[in-house]
């Protein structure tokens, strides 16, 4: 490369080429070569503009200035070109010596290189040099301007530090400032000023950039990032009152001015969205630094930032956009000037403390035009047949929309500052309670007549359309569409009325078989086990093929459909003794349609290693394989891989997979025969025989073989309609499970007319389950469709999700929590949901579908438009106006093109990074950004969602919530992820009645309760589960909670304390007479005084004396007990006489220095498990757990070996006394350290 022969233009590139040919060819690995990349681009952009500025008309500018200025530039491209031909040389006798390289001549030249430049920076670069510029030069022209701004954004973007990066976008908004007055036809001095500021601010940055190479002491590079800082504020919040007035000239004149061709806006929108964009920015840091903002001055300021994203949105979009008349677009550029004249005339002290008349005046004017554009825009329900309704659970919609209006009727003007149109609301209201009670009447009739069923449709979607209509009003649409909602609900009243009088004559008609089937559940809720009938064969077969043959490394695979039960028998094959006893390692994971290298290896790690699943999540695919690698090495195993649909996964973990020719196996399941190795053969997995279905249909339906004697033959005839599909049996039976048994022979007809022998007949049996079900489990089933194929649910977040959508229905004694988890139970009774974890209380912990059954719940919800799942970019193949928005893989879709399709969407559920744009439809009711991660403040877009009633957000470092959180007066969840500090509430906070879970996810972090005059605040008597962050010292605990008279479940961590201890050292939690489960996490030398309802108690980091455990054992409800991390200090724990009556289950872990046990038979009548995980001193189990009839399961882990033995003869003791329940694991001590429990939503 003859860098010394180019042309003067280009020996920087050519010279960035030749050190990015050396960075990628050459073994060496120095950061020299980085830096001198970054260095030559610096000087490039300072050459752009020394051969392109001009003088100015200035007299002091002399002819040899203009000669200095052009030696100074040959002197830059001077030395890059013989810097460069020396770097070659050395290069070059690199490569002739490349059997002996050495380093030293090459490392020498890159030295000198950087010493040159240095030293250039110091004498022909400095600060007089740049000031000499400035004054007599400048480049003028608004193209050489943005190429110089471009070259300077270019050398930023390769800064690592963050102040360069902030640098780097304030730049771009001096960039798109510039674009949008040349665009709008600004012309003269307002754009010259323009201009030159432009030029300074783009110099100066360059300038600050160029320090950062010098080797700086701390001192000297701090005040380098207080210039950073300081012109970051004269680009886009300008402290200069000039210059602040040259930018409001500047948007003046653009407004204005009518010089600009309305084609060139269309064909340039990007410019004036691209201005916005970096308008949005100023806004949320005004608002992040007001720490004490007047509500209506902070909710003005969250319409303009809501606003200003909208038209960013619009922009954008070339569909939406075509559609404006011309005077809007000309509009939206004129709106674009004014927004920035607002925000330049803004500060924090004025936010704070009250605006400007004139600035105030603006700002209202502002916004009505704001609100103006974007009704023209997304014009509010002006017609029902637009919008997709749901048909599913129309009645429990019907109700939802009646209490919601019920609120709103009965509200107080004062409290919301909404004015409502009362009236009008209120014979809406009454005329809607008479349809729904003429719709209760002809359900049963409205299927066999059409009339009867349109006219259902059409009070459906009216009441739909009034939702939407006073939903908006709520968020400060216009009234007027009110009127003709009312008008057409009444008219449809008189034809109700009219109607029913003349089919009066049936309303004894028939109840439907939906009614008649309904019983009570029979069965309790089953964890994820299946039943496995027959197939004996089978099993011998496929364990044959895996411990006989070959000694080198093979597959067996099991193929079959859908339903046949391949992972059930895979399991069943796996924890055969002879398996178990034949591989040293058995490791296994789901595959399914949807993965990645990372997710399979992570499962695979999983399954072998005790290690928490977090260690692993965080490591790269590189770190992974060898790990896994390592493990297996050297040992014979057995890997079952679930669900695999192309050999592109088994290609991904192959090479992680040593082969020692030792008889090791893999173990696949999938519905496609796959290849895998040119002799593979597949095991394609039979059918039940009629007999086998009719066990299986036995065993679960009754729990065991045998029909009642009057079930036998309809029993037997359902079973061989399922056609040997064990899902289907399984899902038959869960019809037969809630089916009144004189009504067995209509779901043996409902079989034979509804599935067909064809490959659809299983999800016609799906069909009939699904239409068994009543119309409030209906919506709760096809909720599942929003999440991923074969993803564990947590079930606390899916009640969560019900009840916010509105599912869960208000049952007079019970807390809506309690419904909630009825309906999951029926759900699994009918097999259905399965249950794939249980809680240490009884109940499910998370759940999930069979693929079949998510897979029919995914085509239902599209089919009823229940809820629309975003695939692709732009997609439109769902309804046109859907209520409920999932995106669950499509990563980095850019949704918020989709959200504009969707504006009046009121569920948006997001799994993946996705970028959001940032706008949302404002009648969201529940919103989950999924794992979109905010850095330090919440995103304030949030707070102007005035129906929200769920909010998820990942976030990291957020230390306290805004006041705006009170516009959220519906606010039911709020759920932050993965913060990991404690977060302060605002005393807002404790106007929202209608909270019920305030909850993190990180489990050492919670929330911090104002308690400044508590006396005067509300309470907050509907919050259900609390992260709570307390100070042991301040004695607020009382007070706060007093507050929270109904709370089930807290988790309380202690923060730091501010004062010395005060009084016995005592946190009372007895006022909480609902409280169920209670964590206390560091309360160190804190005593507790507990609710005697409490089932469940876990202590971390308390360190207490081991005799405080007395007060724990007398709690008469106490059913699970989990001391983790030395809750308690001491050797020996000495229980007493009649300790834990109800104890079910007890955990001890990481209890460092604890050694003796010593309890009696009268202790822990019930105890049902046991868990012992790294007590690294503990001397053994107490003996007397062998007399306990209860026992089902001792788990050991960490522990010595004279524990374990204490263990097996506790076994040997329950054997003796007849009980061969009691089960035992024992793993190898030392393994692995304690895991953190997951905490789950």
């Amino acid at each position: 490369m003859e860098i010394s022969c180019s042309s003067s233009r280009s020996c920087f590139e050519l010279a960035l080429d030749y050190l990015g040919w050396i960075n990628k060819t050459l073994p060496y690995r120095g950061s020299a070569i980085r830096e001198l990349e970054k260095e030559v681009r610096v000087l490039q952009s300072f050459d752009l503009y020394l051969t392109k500025c001009r003088r100015r008309n200035d007299e002091t500018c002399l002819e040899q200035d203009e000669e200095e200025k052009d030696v100074t530039s040959s002197r830059i491209q001077d030395l890059i070109i013989r810097r460069m031909e020396g770097l070659e040389f050395a290069c070059s006798e690199y490569l002739i010596h490349s059997r002996s390289p050495d380093w030293a001549h090459i490392e020498g030249e890159l030295t000198i290189f950087l010493e040159a430049i240095e030293l250039f920076f110091e004498t022909d670069i400095n600060e007089s040099c740049i000031n000499f510029l400035l004054d007599c030069y400048w480049l003028r022209d608004p193209e050489l301007v943005i190429d110089f701004i471009d070259s300077v954004l270019k050398t930023l973007a390769k800064m690592n530090r963050f102040h360069f990066k902030c640098l780097g976008k304030k730049l771009m908004f001096l960039k798109s400032f510039v674009l949008l007055a040349v665009l709008r036809g600004v012309k003269g001095q307002q754009l010259i000023d323009l201009l030159i500021h432009a030029e300074v601010m783009a110099i100066n940055a360059l300038l600050l950039s160029s320090t950062c190479y010098c080797p700086t002491d701390n001192e000297v590079w701090d005040q380098t990032t207080r210039q950073i800082y300081r012109l970051i504020d004269e680009m886009i919040n300008p402290s200069d009152p000039q210059v602040r007035e040259t930018y409001i000239h500047v948007l003046t004149a653009a407004k204005l001015s009518r010089s600009s061709d309305i084609s060139d806006l269309v064909k340039n929108r990007h410019l004036i969205a691209d201005f916005m964009d970096h308008l949005v920015p100023s806004i949320t840091q005004l608002l992040k630094s007001c720490t004490i903002t007047l509500a209506p001055i902070m909710n003005q300021m969250l319409e303009l930032l809501e606003g200003l994203r909208f038209l960013t949105v619009l922009l954008r979009h070339q569909e939406k956009f075509k559609e404006l008349c011309l005077e809007m677009k000309n509009l939206i550029g004129v709106v674009a000037c004014d927004a920035a004249v607002v925000i330049f005339s803004l500060s924090v002290n004025q936010i704070q403390k009250g605006l400007a008349k004139e600035t105030d005046l603006a700002l209202f004017h502002l916004l009505k035009v704001l609100k103006f554009i974007r009704a023209e825009v997304t014009d509010p329900v002006t017609s029902v047949s637009g919008f997709g309704f749901p048909r599913t659970n129309e009645l429990g919609s019907m109700d939802f929309l009646l209490e919601n209006l019920k609120e709103l009727e009965s509200c107080n003007e004062a409290d919301d500052s909404i004015a409502f149109p009362k009236d009008q609301i209120r014979t809406v209201l009454e005329d809607l309670v008479f349809l729904r009670s003429f719709l209760v009447k002809i359900a049963d009739q409205r299927n066999g007549n059409g009339k009867l069923q349109a006219l259902w449709s059409r009070i459906m979607e009216v009441a739909h359309w009034a939702e939407f209509v006073i939903d908006s009003i709520v968020v400060g649409d216009k009234h007027e569409y009110l009127r003709r909602v009312a008008r057409d609900i009444q008219l449809l009243r008189t034809e109700a009325r009219e109607t029913y009088h003349s089919t009066r004559h049936d309303c004894g008609a028939q109840r439907t078989n939906q009614k008649s089937f309904r019983i009570e559940s029979r069965r309790s809720i089953p964890v994820l086990n299946e039943v496995l009938v027959g197939l004996d064969d089978e099993i011998k077969t496929i364990i044959h093929s895996l411990t006989r043959g070959s000694k080198l490394l093979d597959f067996v695979s099991i193929v079959g459909m859908a339903g046949l039960g391949k992972t059930i028998l895979a399991n069943r094959v796996c924890n055969d003794p002879l398996i178990l006893s034949h591989f040293h390692i058995l490791a296994r994971c789901t595959v399914s349609q949807v993965y990645s290298m990372h997710s399979l290896l992570v499962q695979l790690l999983c399954s072998i290693s005790s290690r928490s699943p977090d260690e692993y999540l965080e490591m790269d695919e590189s770190d992974l394989a060898p790990k896994l690698f390592k493990l297996l090495k050297r040992n014979r195993y057995l890997i079952f891989l679930d669900d695999v649909w192309e050999i592109k996964a088994w290609n991904l973990v192959k090479s992680s997979l040593p082969d020692d020719a030792n008889g090791s196996r893999i173990l696949f399941t999938s519905r496609i025969q796959l290849q895998f190795k040119p002799d593979s053969m597949a095991h394609h997995l039979r059918h039940l025989t009629d007999e086998e279905s009719c066990k299986l249909l036995q065993k679960k339906v009754f729990g065991k073989e045998g029909f009642p004697p009057t079930l036998g033959k309809v029993g037997s005839q359902i079973a061989k309609l399922c056609r040997g599909l064990p899902l289907t049996v399984v899902l038959t039976a869960g019809i037969l499970a809630n089916t009144a048994e004189d009504c067995w022979e209509e779901v043996a007809k409902s079989l034979t007319s509804s599935i067909v022998l064809n490959d659809e007949y299983c999800m016609m049996t799906l069909e009939l389950s699904y239409n068994h079900l009543s119309d409030d489990l209906k919506p709760c089933l096809l909720y599942f469709s929003a999440f991923q194929e074969d993803e564990n649910i947590p079930v606390r977040r899916l009640f969560w999700l019900w009840i916010s959508e509105g599912f869960v229905r208000k049952t007079e004694g019970m807390r809506f929590e309690d419904v909630a988890d009825d309906y999951l139970k029926d759900l699994v009774d009918r097999s259905l949901v399965m249950v794939s974890e249980q809680r240490s209380m009884g109940g499910a912990k998370a759940c999930r579908l069979h693929d079949l059954v998510h897979e029919f719940c995914v085509k239902k919800a599209k089919e009823e438009n229940f809820l629309h799942v975003l695939h692709s970019r732009n997609d439109h193949t769902g309804p046109s106006n859907p209520l409920r928005v999932c995106d669950r893989n499509a990563r980095n879709l850019m949704i918020w093109e989709s959200l504009l399709e969707f504006p009046y969407v009121r569920s948006l559920l997001l799994f993946n990074e996705d970028d959001l744009g940032f706008w949302l439809p404002k009648l969201l009711r529940v919103l989950d950004l999924g794992e979109l991660v905010f850095h330090a403040y919440l995103p304030m877009e949030v707070f102007l969602l005035a129906h929200l009633r769920y909010l998820a957000l990942r976030t990291r470092g957020v230390k306290f919530i805004p006041a705006a959180i009170a516009n959220l007066s519906r606010l039911q969840t709020f759920l932050l992820r993965g913060n990991g500090i404690h977060c302060l509430l605002p005393k807002a906070i404790w106007n929202i009645k209608t909270l019920r879970h305030l909850w993190t996810t990180y489990p050492y972090a919670g929330f911090i309760f104002p308690v400044e005059n508590l006396e005067e605040c509300p309470g907050l008597f509907h919050l259900d589960t609390l992260s709570l962050a307390i100070d042991p010292s301040s004695q607020s605990l009382q007070k706060i909670l007093t507050k929270l008279p109904n709370i089930c479940r807290l988790r309380c961590t202690k923060t730091a304390s501010r004062e010395k201890c005060t009084g016995d050292g005592i946190l009372v939690f007895d006022c909480l007479s609902r409280l169920e489960s209670l964590t206390l996490r560091c309360f160190e030398s804190t005593r507790f005084k507990f609710p005697l309802n409490l089932k469940k108690l876990t202590l971390k980091q308390n360190e207490q004396p081991w005799s405080e455990i007395s007060t724990i054992g007398k709690l008469p409800k106490l059913e699970v007990l989990k001391l983790v991390d030395d809750p308690f200090f001491g050797k020996e724990w000495e229980m007493k006489q009649g300790e834990f009556p109800k104890l079910r289950v007890l955990k001890l872990s990481n209890l460092r220095d604890f050694r003796s046990w010593a309890a009696s038979s009268d202790n822990f009548p019930r105890l049902e498990k046991l868990i012992v995980h790294n007590c690294w001193m503990m001397e053994e189990v107490p003996s007397c757990l062998g007399e306990c009839p209860t026992l089902e399961m001792i788990e050991v882990r960490g522990c010595l070996e004279s524990v374990a033995s204490s263990v097996k003869q506790i076994q040997q003791e329950q054997i003796d006394m007849g009980n061969e329940v009691l089960k035992i694991l024992i793993e190898d001590p030392w393994s692995s350290s304690e895991e953190e429990e997951e905490e789950e939503e």
